[in-house]
C-alpha cells in the first residue's frame, strides 16, 4: 500500500483489506455491493471478510473473497477460531463496518495500521475506541448508503450495484421441484425476526386476503416462506387456513441459498422489514415492503422504495406525537398495533401495479 495522506485517506490501492460485518442477513446483503465496488476499483487487492455463521451460509462462497467465520454460538471458542485464522496476518486496511461490541472484540484480532469505522454519531458501542479513522457524518442515510461511505472515504466513488451471490444447480433443482416455474408467483415471507415478533408483523388475515387477490386477479401461485421457528410455522399455517385458495407452504423447508433461488424466481415478494426484503433486492425482484415500525428510508428494500407501503410517519405521530424529522434517525416504533395502519387495499394496489408493469422512479 502506498500509505495515507494527512487527511487519513489511503494513497493508492491497498494490497490487503479485511472487512468486519458479522450480521444480519440484510446488512450483509448491503455490504456485498460495497465489496464489489472495492474489488472493481482495486482488482489486485485481496479481501478477507469476517462474517457470522448464519450469514456465511448465504454469501460465504463469493469468489475472490476469503471468509473467516465467527460462530457466536460457540462462545469463546468462536473467537479463538477467528484468532487462529488471522494469527500472524497483517492487513493494510481494516473496514470495521459493524458497530457492535461483538464486532469490536473481533477487531482486536485484526492487525491493520489503517482502521476505518463509522463516524462518532453512528459508532455504537464505543466503536471509535477500536478504529483510528472515521467515515464522514452524513445524516439520514439508508443503511447501504452508510456502508458505501467506507468506499467513498477511501476515494472510491463509482458504485457497483452488483451482488452475484453464487447458487448451486442442486439448490435450483430443489426449488424447481417445489414451484411451477411457468406461472407468476407471489412470495410471502410474513414474519420478521423473533425479537421483533410483537410489533413488526402484519396480520395473518390481511396476508391471506392479499394471497386471495393474487390468485383471483392475477392467477398467481402464492408461496409462503420463512424460518423454522414455531412462530413462523404457526403464522404460515394460519395464513393458509384463512386463504380461500391453495398456497405452497415452504416455511422451514429451504436453506438460505434455496430461499434466494425462490426469491429470484418470484414475480414479487411481500414482507415486513426483514432479511428476505434485501435478499430479493440482491436478485432483482420487486419487494412490497410493509413498514410502520421502522423507517423504510433507512432500512427499506434499496431498489424497491417505490413499492413500499409506508405508514411509519403515521405510527411515529401516534406514538411520539411528533413527525419523522423530529426524531433520532432510525427510531423504531414499539407499538404492536402500528402494523394495523397498513391496509390490504394499499398492498394489493402495489401488486397490481407490479403485474401491470407500471414504471415508477425509485
Amino acid at each position: 500500500m502506498a500509505g495515507t495522506s494527512t487527511s487519513g485517506q489511503v494513497q493508492g490501492p491497498p494490497d490487503s483489506v479485511c472487512i468486519i460485518r458479522l450480521s444480519a442477513i440484510g446488512d450483509c446483503c448491503h455490504t456485498v455491493p460495497v465489496l464489489r465496488t472495492l474489488q472493481s476499483a482495486w482488482p489486485s487487492a485481496s479481501f478477507t471478510w469476517v462474517i457470522g455463521a448464519t450469514e456465511a451460509h448465504l454469501i460465504g462462497d463469493i469468489p475472490g473473497v476469503e471468509f473467516v467465520v465467527l460462530d457466536k454460538n460457540k462462545g469463546a471458542k468462536g473467537y479463538l477460531s477467528v484468532r487462529r485464522a488471522l494469527r500472524k496476518r497483517r492487513f493494510d486496511v481494516l473496514l470495521h463496518m459493524h458497530a457492535s461490541m461483538r464486532a469490536n472484540l473481533v477487531s482486536l484480532l485484526v492487525s491493520a495500521p489503517y482502521r476505518l469505522g463509522f463516524d462518532r454519531v453512528r459508532a455504537r458501542d464505543r466503536q471509535w475506541l477500536f478504529t483510528n479513522q472515521r467515515i464522514a457524518d452524513r445524516p439520514k442515510q439508508h443503511a447501504m448508503d452508510a456502508l458505501f461511505g467506507f468506499a467513498q472515504h477511501l476515494g472510491v466513488s463509482d458504485r457497483v450495484l452488483r451482488w452475484d451471490i453464487p447458487v448451486s444447480d442442486a439448490d435450483r433443482s430443489v426449488i424447481d421441484d417445489r414451484i411451477q416455474s411457468n406461472r407468476k408467483s407471489l412470495i410471502i415471507s410474513p414474519c420478521s425476526s423473533q425479537r421483533f415478533r410483537n410489533h413488526r408483523n402484519w396480520s395473518a388475515e390481511r396476508y391471506a386476503a392479499v394471497a386471495d387477490h393474487a390468485v383471483e386477479r392475477h392467477d398467481m401461485q402464492v408461496v409462503l416462506t420463512g424460518g423454522n421457528s414455531s412462530l413462523e410455522r404457526e403464522y404460515a399455517e394460519r395464513i393458509a387456513s384463512l386463504s380461500q385458495h391453495t398456497t405452497v407452504n415452504l416455511v422451514g423447508q429451504t436453506t438460505l441459498k434455496q430461499l434466494l433461488v425462490l426469491l429470484e424466481r418470484a414475480t414479487a415478494v411481500l414482507c415486513p422489514d426483514s432479511g428476505p426484503a434485501h435478499m430479493a433486492t440482491a436478485v432483482g425482484t420487486p419487494v412490497i415492503g410493509l413498514y410502520a415500525t421502522s423507517n423504510p428510508a433507512r432500512t427499506g428494500p434499496y431498489l424497491s422504495q417505490h413499492w413500499v407501503v409506508n405508514k411509519y410517519p403515521e405510527a411515529v405521530a401516534a406514538q411520539f406525537g411528533n413527525d419523522v424529522d423530529g426524531l433520532r434517525w432510525g427510531t423504531r416504533v414499539r407499538n404492536p398495533q402500528a402494523m394495523d395502519l397498513i391496509q390490504t387495499k394499499e398492498v394489493t394496489t402495489k401488486l397490481d401495479q407490479i403485474i401491470a408493469g407500471t414504471t415508477m422512479s425509485p
